[in-house]
C-alpha cells in the first residue's frame, strides 16, 4: 500500500466526516418544507401560515407550507417523521395522532420516537351549534338532545381526533347521546355545520371563531377559565360540567433522525418567532395562545395528554370500526 493511496484514502474519510458537519453549520441553505396534516383553511393550517413568514425571516429561508391531509392527521405526520432527515422537512404534530389514535390502532410510526421541537400554540375547544339549531345555551342543547337520544349529529375534524374525544367527553358528562360524523379536517366539518348536515360541533376555537358571523353559535368554552377573546361565553365548568376540559396543543416535530444541531436551531428560531408581537397577536385572533416549550416539555405534555384521552377512549368504548 503506497503513501499516495493512504493520503487519498485519508482525505476521502475526512471529507465524509466533515461534509455532514458543514451541512449542519450552513443550515438552512434552501427553503424548508412545513407539512400540515390537515386541509387548507383549517385551524392547523391557519397556525402554520401565521408563523411561517416570520419563521422564514428568522432562519433566512422560505418556509413552504405543504398540506397532506387524511387519516386524522396521521398521513401528514407519517410523511414528516419518515422524510429525509436532512433538516428540510418539519411538520405540525397534531394531538390526535400522538395522544388518541395510538390507543386504537397500530400506528405507521413509533410515537416514542417522534422528534419533538417545540409547542407552538394551545387552542381551547368550544361546543357549538349550527344556525339551524334553535338553542342559545348549553343547557338548552342538553335538554333538546335528551328529548330524542341519538337524533342529533355531531361532527369532528376526524375519527379519534381530540375534537371527537372532546365531544364524547361532553356527552358522557352531560348524559346525552349523539351520533358521530367524522370529516377530513375542521374546515369540511364547519361547512357541514353551516349547511345543517350536522347540528353540533366540538372544535378548536380558532376553527369556528371566523364563522360566528354566519350563524354558528358558541355555547361554551371547554376550559376552567373564560377565553379572553370570548369574555361573554361561559365555560363548561361554570355550566356545571367541570370535567369537560379539552384543548388542542399543536407543535412542530421533525423528521426522525434529523441532526440535533439542526433541531436546536429550529427550536431557537421558533422561540424567537413566538415572541414576535405580530405573530402572538395573529394567533390570539384565532382564540389561541402562542406557547413555546423545550422539546422535553413538549414530549412530557403529550405523554400526559395520552394518559387522559386513553381513559376517555376506554370509558366510551371507542373503536375505529
Amino acid at each position: 500500500m503506497n503513501k499516495r493511496f493512504l493520503l487519498t484514502l485519508g482525505s476521502a474519510i475526512l471529507a465524509g466526516l466533515v461534509a455532514p458537519v458543514q451541512a449542519q453549520t450552513s443550515w438552512p441553505a434552501h427553503p424548508i418544507k412545513l407539512i400540515v396534516p390537515y386541509p387548507p383553511g383549517g385551524p392547523v393550517d391557519q397556525l402554520a401560515r401565521a408563523i411561517a413568514p416570520r419563521l422564514g425571516e428568522v432562519l433566512g429561508q422560505s418556509i413552504v407550507v405543504d398540506n397532506k391531509a387524511g387519516a386524522s392527521g396521521v398521513i401528514g405526520m407519517d410523511a414528516t417523521i419518515k422524510a429525509e432527515p436532512d433538516g428540510y422537512t418539519f411538520g405540525f404534530g397534531v394531538p390526535g395522532g400522538i395522544t388518541v389514535l395510538p390507543h386504537l390502532q397500530k400506528m405507521p410510526y413509533v410515537v416514542d420516537e417522534i422528534n419533538y421541537v417545540s409547542l407552538v400554540a394551545r387552542v381551547p375547544q368550544v361546543i357549538t351549534v349550527g344556525p339551524k339549531v334553535s338553542v342559545n345555551t348549553l343547557q338548552e342543547l342538553v335538554a333538546l338532545a335528551k328529548k330524542d337520544p341519538g337524533a342529533m349529529n355531531y361532527g369532528s375534524a376526524g375519527n379519534a381526533t381530540t375534537p371527537h374525544l372532546g365531544a364524547e367527553l361532553f356527552a358522557q358528562e352531560a348524559g346525552i347521546k349523539m351520533m358521530h360524523v367524522p370529516y377530513k379536517g375542521a374546515a369540511p366539518a364547519i361547512t357541514a355545520l353551516l349547511s345543517g348536515e350536522i347540528q353540533v360541533l366540538a372544535a378548536d376555537l380558532s376553527a369556528v371563531k371566523p364563522f360566528t358571523s354566519r350563524g354558528i353559535k358558541i355555547l361554551a368554552v371547554s376550559a376552567p377559565r373564560r377565553n379572553e377573546s370570548l369574555p361573554d361565553v361561559p365555560t363548561t365548568a361554570e355550566l356545571g360540567l367541570p370535567g369537560v376540559v379539552s384543548e388542542s396543543s399543536y407543535g412542530i416535530i421533525a423528521a426522525k433522525g434529523t441532526p440535533q444541531a439542526i433541531t436546536q436551531k429550529m427550536h431557537a428560531a421558533l422561540v424567537t418567532t413566538l415572541k414576535t408581537p405580530e405573530v402572538v397577536a395573529r394567533i390570539a385572533t384565532m382564540g389561541a395562545q402562542a406557547s413555546s416549550t423545550t422539546p422535553e416539555e413538549y414530549r412530557a405534555l403529550m405523554q400526559q395528554e395520552s394518559l387522559k384521552w386513553g381513559a376517555v377512549v376506554k370509558k366510551a368504548n371507542i373503536t375505529l370500526n
